[in-house]
């Protein structure tokens, strides 16, 4: 048992230290990001402005995301950062980046993946919200 909680932390600092980081660049307005926004919304015409104020509200998410895996590892969130780390790696091969761009960030769909499995896939609806 002390090897799973060592395991479990292991992987609750891995991926909040990843939605830290993706937070922080898009609190700060990362350019490329806010391009990509732009790009692939569809929307034509979107403005840098609205694309900017998109991208810190998405930051906020992620530091939200990082601190209640840190607090308390609920499954909705830990499932939520899965998608959300797969989604926005492979993001970048649909906007023209190198496939390797989306390798390379496996983990960051596959750790959150990883810790939602460790703690148990839940059995019931009320069991995503534990």
């Amino acid at each position: 048992m002390h090897n799973q909680k060592f395991i479990e932390w292991v992987l609750r600092i891995a991926v909040a230290g990843e939605f830290i980081g993706h937070g922080v660049f898009a609190l700060q307005g990362k350019q490329q990001w806010i391009g990509w926004i732009q790009e692939f919304t569809g929307v034509s015409g979107i403005s840098q402005g609205i694309a900017t104020q998109l991208l810190f509200f998405i930051g906020l998410l992620d530091l939200l995301v990082a601190l209640i895996i840190l607090v308390k590892p609920i499954r909705i969130v830990l499932l939520w950062a899965a998608f959300w780390g797969f989604w926005t790696a492979l993001m970048r091969p649909l906007v023209g980046e190198p496939i390797w761009d989306f390798v390379e960030r496996w983990a960051n769909w596959g750790a959150p993946l990883a810790l939602l499995f460790l703690r148990g896939w839940p059995k019931s609806l009320k069991e995503w919200f534990r």
